[in-house]
């Protein structure tokens, strides 16, 4: 066995170990393996949280859009930071509603605002329907990870089979108390590597930072601007707006929220994880430090940087190392996202078919599928192909279209009827598979736009036809069916 596969190995036994260990001294229930009884702290917050950002999209991702787009590369750090300012408003009212009657969910919070139980069904598969390709993507970086940091001596099939066990044995045991357990391993091992790679190629190769830009820019002019068209100003700021404000409507994140043991909890990471986002940049410069030293990835290829140039530069034992900290960049995200899909799954669609079920019951059915839910997810993983990618791009676009509902049901009088509600999400969520299924752009949709607009995220498109479809149906039903109007005390 090389001694890279020793780390490997080593950090998935750990983590399952860690993961089951979790649960000792707690009586798993409902509560508990969700939203960890509410009892996390603001270090413990602070990790989940964290620990949802540094995925294998970032990982891989990050340093492989560093390395093919250049400057784009960015708007990842301007979301990533922008998202937790926005959430030291956000999340404490959330938490205080969801804790003041115990919600367990995100559906259940829609469907608590809104008075309707059809309404967090409505909510929970768009959830579902947004975290599936989620949990392929880090399935596909798992696979692509233990492959390439073994050199081979595993398959990507057999990485993702190996990670898919493991996960699904921890979380089913476990819950969340083993995400939590194994995200404090995930952020202390990446944080050193990302760090450490960030800083030591571009010294190793070019002999500092500034070193580094000047003679990518001297070999590939412009690669380090934003281009005029395309991805150009105006794309890279819709996109940060976009991305900002669906952040916090990942089911797993506006979960994840819940347990906390208080609000000022989330209100310390707001002010701290945005400082925290710097580390992407440590990420960005690896990718860009390959960009000379491993020349012609092209494609999906380019998700290989980081591997690329580690394995031209350090020994196998290492390699090792940073293979151990990109399998943690699978697992524990891929808990979380697992835990949540379940819970979904479980409580908000299978309870509202059978409304005599107690939480009892439907703590074991959740349980029960989460192994289901990442059997799913393996399938499409090794068999998928555009569908999933399709899938994937919709994604974040699908979770967005919650916004403008939530920050409704979050004013001291919500003016925004049931019916006005159902038929905003519904227009944004079809909008989106339109658009993205027909590969659509502001430019094809509307060419009598000027050049700087015709480059907007064609995902403003969905989220203007949701807000404009909020506002007319509510206006429309709000005085023929006034008792609609969700009068629930606000938090």
């Amino acid at each position: 066995m090389n001694s890279a596969l020793f780390f490997i190995f080593g950090i998935l036994i750990v983590a399952l170990a860690l993961g089951l260990r979790a649960r000792r001294g707690k009586d798993m229930n409902l509560e508990q393996w969700t939203v960890g009884g509410r009892g996390f702290g603001a270090m413990i917050i602070f990790l989940l949280m964290a620990g949802e950002i540094y995925t294998t999209f970032v990982f891989l991702g990050g340093s492989g859009y560093a390395y093919g787009k250049g400057a784009p590369a960015y708007y990842m750090l301007g979301y990533g930071s922008l998202c937790f300012v926005l959430s030291y408003w956000l999340l404490p009212p959330i938490w205080r509603y969801a804790k003041e009657r115990k919600l367990i969910s995100q559906p259940d919070f829609f469907a608590a605002k809104y008075e309707s139980r059809s309404f967090g069904v409505l909510v929970a598969v768009v959830g579902v329907v947004a975290l599936i390709p989620y949990l392929i993507l880090q399935l596909k970086g798992l696979g692509i990870i233990i492959n390439v940091a073994s050199y081979s001596a595993i398959s990507s099939t057999q990485g993702i089979w190996i990670g898919a066990v493991i996960v699904a044995a921890y979380v089913f045991v476990s819950g969340i108390h083993g995400s939590a357990w194994t995200s404090v391993v995930k952020d202390i091992l990446v944080m050193s590597v990302a760090v450490f790679l960030g800083l030591y190629l571009p010294y190793h190769y070019y002999g500092g930072i500034g070193a580094m830009f000047e003679a990518i820019d001297q070999a590939k002019p412009g690669f380090l601007a934003l281009p005029e068209s395309g991805q150009s100003s105006t794309w890279l700021v819709s996109t940060v707006l976009l991305s900002t404000l669906g952040f916090y409507m990942w089911p797993h994140m506006f979960t994840a929220t819940f347990a906390a043991k208080r609000e000022d909890a989330l209100r310390k990471n707001a002010y701290v994880l945005p400082i925290y986002q710097l580390m992407l940049l440590f990420i960005f410069f690896v990718g860009f430090a390959t960009v000379l030293q491993v020349p012609g990835l092209q494609g999906g290829d380019i998700d290989l940087a980081l591997f690329k140039i580690s394995l031209q530069t350090f020994d196998p034992w290492f390699v090792g190392v940073i293979g151990a900290a990109g399998v943690l960049t699978a697992l524990v995200p891929g808990s979380m996202i697992l835990v949540t899909a379940a819970t979904l799954v479980a409580n908000n669609i299978y309870r509202p078919l059978r409304p005599q079920a107690n939480d009892a019951h439907v703590g074991f059915v959740a349980k029960l599928m989460a192994p289901c839910v990442m059997l799913v997810a393996v399938y499409f993983t090794l068999g998928g192909g555009d569908t999933i990618v399709a899938l994937l791009l919709m994604a974040y676009a699908f979770v967005t279209q919650l916004f403008p509902v939530l920050l409704a049901s979050l004013m001291r009088n919500n003016p925004v009827t049931r019916t006005a509600a159902f038929a905003s999400v519904i227009v944004g969520e079809a909008t989106v598979a339109w658009v993205t299924l027909t590969k659509s752009t502001v430019a094809a949709l509307f060419p009598f736009l000027p050049a700087p607009l015709a480059d907007l995220n064609v995902g403003i498109v969905a989220l203007v036809l949701n807000v404009v479809t909020l506002v007319v149906v509510t206006l429309l039903t709000r005085n023929l069916q006034g008792s609609q109007t969700p009068r629930v005390k606000q938090a």
